[in-house]
């Protein structure tokens, strides 16, 4: 059968794509964001999956205020980058994985869980760029990403947004359906999205070490509590868009230590854990963890 071998966390700020596209990581405010990323890249190259289950937020690329899914999947062939406003991202088009995408859609779906099942769509920095920071920088024109990626999108954006108990519980029916798939499938869940950070209002540039450090310690180590932190704690304390740190909580729920609800197994084992501010307006934060 598949199996969920790891979960991988890490902010998606356009900000560093740019940099990355733009041949800035060497400057002096980059280098130390990057120098983050140097131990996840050679992990990425001696862990190489089957397959990534990428949970990110699309920033109105794919969907806008006219239809807003809660949950949808990506069940394409492909996935091209999408022109965000100032020309597509210079990486390779994402390469998805049918069969196991409806596979894992028809088990969610039955599972109770509504999913919206996409069939075409276009992806933003949202997905591209924490394939870039766990990848490295690839040509277009002649490399590709290391495996198929399964596209999945979470409603961060606009209320009413899922509660991080409601993704956390996904988690898990995503991992039965991983598992009931009859095939030798090495998959990595990836959360994306966060730390803390609000792009408007009187705090727009909010940033809020301590919280995020004590929010990632609650994920890793105590990960049902963590699903019940309620809405306005995220508001509050990471911001208008601290909200996005709930999809983490989806790739948190998939590991195997968590049963029903409750954390009944060997704890993943923590591979790396780094955190740095700022990176344009907003806090980066990204672990590793693989399965016990």
């Amino acid at each position: 059968m598949a199996k969920i071998t790891a979960s991988v966390f890490t902010s998606h700020v356009p900000a560093i794509g740019a940099a990355m596209d733009l041949g800035k990581t060497k400057e002096d405010y980059w280098k130390p964001l990057f120098a983050g990323y140097d131990f996840s890249k050679q992990w990425m190259k001696d862990n190489k999956p089957d397959v990534i289950f990428l949970v990110y937020n699309d920033h109105a690329t794919a969907f806008s205020l006219e239809m807003i899914p809660t949950f949808a999947i990506g069940t394409a062939a492909e996935f091209t980058p999408a022109d965000e406003g100032w020309g597509p991202r210079p990486v390779p088009k994402v390469i998805g994985h049918p069969d196991l995408a409806s596979h894992i859609a028809q088990s969610v779906i039955q599972q109770d869980f509504d999913l919206t099942i996409v069939n075409k769509m276009d992806v933003d920095h949202g997905l591209t760029v924490p394939l870039s920071l766990m990848c490295g920088e690839l040509d277009p024109k002649k490399d590709a990403w290391p495996c198929p990626v399964i596209p999945f999108a979470v409603n961060v954006v606009q209320y009413p947004v899922p509660s991080g108990k409601r993704c956390f519980m996904l988690g898990q029916a995503i991992r039965k359906a991983v598992e009931s798939y009859d095939d030798n499938l090495n998959v990595h869940i990836w959360g994306t999205g966060g730390m803390s950070h609000q792009l408007q209002g009187a705090r727009a540039g909010l940033i809020n070490r301590e919280w995020d450090n004590n929010w990632l310690d609650l994920m890793i180590n105590d990960p049902v509590a963590c699903a019940n932190v309620p809405h306005i704690d995220y508001v509050r304390e990471a911001g208008s868009e601290g909200i996005e740190l709930v999809m983490w909580l989806i790739a948190r729920g998939a590991m195997s230590d968590v049963v029903d609800g409750k954390v009944v197994g060997p704890a993943p084992t923590v591979k790396h854990r780094f955190y740095h501010v700022p990176a344009s307006n907003t806090a980066v934060g990204h672990a590793i963890l693989e399965n016990a």
